[in-house]
């Protein structure tokens, strides 16, 4: 018999439970799921921060801490998580980013914010979008999210390049790694989108003079982590005309505060949060597939580098 808790907010068992039980049922693996176990009885736990488990120390027979986050800067923090720590690579959560990023760089590459706001009866002539392989989109960070951005936009025409801290290749996508990388992915890119996770080499990765770098007239999409951003060189380059507009899913402070400047900034969409979640039903089987290799003694899928930090 394997032990699971479940430890995430309350209002969370009553979406997963379902899809947990019935995930765990498929594997074949006799489970018993529950948000109430003895603590040394405990094998896996199914963790969000939020949850009612902040030390780990009394579990001491645990063999992962499974998230249902794809972030964990707010995880690797702590020291009672001695066991692997396996952050969620959720494909009901990549599906969901690839048609956010895809839908709002195909708005800004159509024009379409112009146009809905010039239906006063006026035909207009002047603007027709070039295509979509005249575009440079880059994508900051390369990880499974990153790389499926890319690899939709890539099958659109974008010219795709993208960024990460080590050498990558991905299908369709012009790779860039490191320090002098960095730049060359920005340098004249018409739109530029955040997916790298929150660390302390990537806290403003997109500053003033990177956003210099960008062609004059650029975009930015950051559905990764609010940090990535220099919040005050992004409106200064809002209002200088080096870039014409920002759509903004995550921020330093969340909720954002409803006195910060991107609520009434004309340039920027706010929107709160929404460009990916992850899905109970897939995530579930994630957690299962984990807890099927550990069973059988494979390496888990998705493990934290604490080093690194994601």
């Amino acid at each position: 018999m394997v032990n699971v808790l479940f430890a995430a907010e309350a209002e969370r068992w009553a979406e997963y439970e379902l899809p947990l039980r019935s995930a765990f049922r498929d594997s074949g693996i006799d489970v018993t799921l529950s948000t109430e176990h003895d603590p040394v009885e405990v094998d896996y736990i199914v963790y969000a921060p939020n949850g009612p488990v902040t030390d780990f120390t009394p579990y001491t027979k645990l063999k992962a801490v499974l998230s249902l986050w794809a972030g964990v800067e707010t995880m690797v923090g702590n020291s009672t998580i001695t066991a692997p720590l396996c952050r969620m690579v959720d494909h009901g959560l990549t599906e969901s980013m690839v048609e956010w990023v895809t839908g709002h760089t195909l708005r800004y590459h159509l024009g379409i914010d112009q146009f809905l706001t010039q239906q006063d009866g006026n035909w207009r002539l002047g603007f027709a979008a070039p295509l979509a392989r005249d575009r440079k989109v880059c994508i900051l960070g390369m990880g499974a999210l990153g790389a499926a951005c890319g690899q939709a936009l890539a099958a659109l025409n974008f010219d795709v390049h993208g960024w990460a801290r080590r050498a990558k290749q991905v299908d369709g996508v012009t790779c860039h790694h490191g320090g002098s990388g960095l730049d060359a992915a920005i340098e004249g890119a018409d739109i530029v989108a955040l997916l790298l996770p929150d660390t302390p080499e990537t806290e403003n990765v997109l500053d003033a003079e990177r956003m210099a770098l960008m062609a004059r007239g650029g975009y930015v999409l950051n559905p990764g982590r609010g940090p990535l951003i220099d919040d005050e060189a992004l409106i200064a380059a809002l209002d200088s005309g080096q870039l014409a507009h920002a759509t903004l899913d995550v921020f330093r402070i969340e909720p954002l505060p409803a006195t910060h400047p991107f609520w009434a900034h004309p340039l920027v969409t706010v929107t709160p949060h929404i460009a990916a979640e992850t899905k109970a039903t897939t995530a579930s089987q994630v957690i299962a597939r984990n807890v099927v290799r550990g069973e059988a003694g494979k390496p888990f899928l998705h493990v934290v580098d604490r080093a690194a930090g994601y």
